[in-house]
């Protein structure tokens, strides 16, 4: 394009985009988004209809997490930007770089409380990193570049652009920019040589080490660096959540995953460590129960991008604002070899007296926990796991061996429900070289099911389980172990009887709805095991078929996820049955 050129603000739009990267954008059409969705014949990157607009945002976000691009969405104004806050929120705490475009009433329609007018730069401060308010057609091709460069440096996160109608509809000749300079953001930082040499020294002084790997890692491309510091220096790895993957969990040095649900062997090693290494974590609650209490013996060392999150929870002893692989790449090289055979001993013999392990509740029901081992077996753990949030999210972190960088997707500081079946989706289409499996509760697959019809229209195979236990899991759990058995609210309805029943009772799997129906309304090829002797076969086949798949897998409702430390206690109150 010549650049004189004058085409429409919208068009610029979908030029920058193509000239950011974009390959995917998922998105819904509104009134005060049509001239942009009129471009979209003609763009150059694949256009995706999600359901709603929650859905859309969450797609994107699975095609982040995914790929470690940003994810880029588009919606109208008014709900279709409000509906996109969950979303918004769910990216902006675990940091995945996301585009959020939003269509606004025009300008001289802002404050008037016009149809579909919403403040959306208001609405979205709280849960986005950034967000622009375009105020002319000039202006979107360097927001557009703008936006990309605040999602994807230093701490990722989510970047809302907000644009009237009147600036879609104006002409511009405006370029996307070659570079982006911004006076006020520069996040890049880097550890001093003091930082890095005092860093090495505890470690090479440190008798009883731990590494703390979490999603900065991941974000970091620094799995290949932990492990070599790992194996180097003889450090056992343990990993949040959002770590899964960062660290081979079949290596003898894993400890697998820590906090409120980890192994009872990461979270003692943590408790009885003398230097803990955490890089890219925000020690959440969920790991560190009652902070008091927490690593008593540990001297902490905090590497993460984000400055505000060195010393915001837990005292460090030193923090190093920097990228993890950069000060992993640099330090390993001043420590020196060795290994830690007393502690490692007392570590294994922790994995063997304390297996994160279940057992049959009852003859001829499945429990969830085979559903995992199954999964995990029919894909040779080489899949994409997407999880909803609740119960299985937290038996798919343990009972799958998790060895790969980005093939673990899970909502987890935000912990949202509906997450799992949009992800999915966005994942595929990010890597259609992989296999993806989607895991999710009765509870939240019913919150975003109409997106699986997206699925079915694109031809991806990405095969949804569903673990019915006809209850909200952990809702119930936290019932049972807390409330008195009191299951207000957390059992979802059965024919024949109403929702509010107590569930000390017959098992009962006569649930509501019936998913196997509603997959094949969605167009979807659909199963239902209640039979445990068909639980193998059954997860093989749908996750061989080429088409999207729904198995609703019918499992023993009053199951719990164990180990459990109980929320604000110390490791020593660990829960084990």
């Amino acid at each position: 394009m010549n650049r004189n050129e004058t085409r429409t603000g919208a068009q610029a739009l979908v030029d920058s985009l193509t000239k950011a990267g974009t390959e995917v954008l998922f998105g819904y059409p509104g009134g005060q988004a049509l001239d942009i969705f009129n471009c979209l014949p003609d763009a150059k990157f694949l256009f995706v209809l999600g359901r709603h607009e929650q859905g859309c945002v969450h797609m994107a976000d699975g095609y982040a997490r995914s790929t470690g691009k940003p994810g880029v969405c588009l919606v109208t104004s008014g709900p279709g930007a409000t509906n996109t806050v969950t979303g918004l929120a769910t990216a902006n705490i675990d940091g995945v770089p996301l585009i959020v475009i939003t269509g606004q009433v025009p300008m001289s329609l802002i404050g008037t409380d016009a149809f579909q007018e919403a403040d959306t730069t208001g609405v979205t401060r709280a849960v986005s990193k950034h967000n622009f308010l375009v105020h002319s057609a000039d202006e979107i091709p360097e927001i557009v570049a703008q936006a990309f460069y605040i999602a994807t440096h230093g701490k990722p996160g989510p970047v809302v652009i907000d644009i009237p109608k009147n600036c879609q509809q104006a002409l511009t000749s405006a370029q996307y920019p070659e570079r982006v300079s911004l006076r006020a953001y520069h996040p890049e930082s880097a550890a001093t040589s003091a930082q890095l040499s005092r860093f090495a020294r505890m470690i090479n002084e440190a008798k009883r080490p731990v590494i703390y790997a979490g999603g900065g890692v991941v974000a970091s491309g620094a799995a290949k660096d932990v492990a070599a510091l790992a194996h180097k220096a003889g450090i056992p790895v343990a990993t949040t959540l959002m770590g899964l993957g960062s660290f081979d969990e079949r290596d003898p040095l894993s400890l697998r995953m820590a906090g409120m649900h980890g192994t009872p062997a990461a979270n003692w090693a943590m408790n009885e460590a003398d230097l803990i290494i955490a890089l890219g974590v925000r020690f959440s609650d969920r790991v560190t129960g009652k902070i008091s209490k927490y690593a008593p013996h540990a001297k902490i060392v905090h590497v993460d991008c984000d400055p505000a999150s060195i010393g915001k929870n837990v005292a460090v002893a030193l923090g190093i604002v920097a990228d993890v692989k950069d000060v992993l790449t640099t330090v390993s090289s001043r420590v020196k070899s060795a290994t830690h055979p007393e502690w490692i001993a007392k570590i294994d013999g922790w994995k063997k007296s304390h297996p994160v392990s279940w057992s049959q509740m009852h003859p001829g029901v499945i429990m969830p926990q085979a559903v995992m081992e199954a999964v995990d077996k029919a894909t040779e753990g080489r899949a994409v796991v997407v999880t909803d949030v609740g119960q299985h999210q937290m038996w798919a972190a343990q009972h799958f061996r998790y060895s790969i960088p980005r093939h673990f997707l899970t909502s987890g500081g935000m912990g949202t429900m509906g997450f799992g079946i949009p992800a999915a989706i966005g994942a595929a289409f990010a890597r259609p070289d992989h296999k993806t499996v989607a895991i999710c509760g009765d509870g939240g697959a019913q919150m975003t099911f109409e997106e699986v019809v997206c699925a079915v229209e694109h031809k991806l195979p990405v095969t949804f389980i569903i673990i019915n236990n006809g209850c909200l899991g952990m809702v119930r759990q936290w019932q049972e172990l807390f409330y008195k058995k009191n299951y207000s609210g957390s059992i979802l309805t059965v024919k024949g009887r109403p929702n509010n029943e107590h569930l000390e009772q017959d098992l009962d799997y006569d649930y509501l709805p019936d998913f196997v129906k509603l997959a094949e309304a969605h167009g979807a090829e659909a199963y239902r095991v209640i039979d445990p002797a068909k639980l193998d076969s059954t997860i093989a086949k749908a996750i061989n078929s080429p088409k999207t798949t729904v198995v609703e897998v019918i499992v023993e409702p009053r199951a719990n996820v164990y180990p459990m430390i109980p929320a604000g206690k110390p490791v020593s109150e660990m829960v084990f049955n």
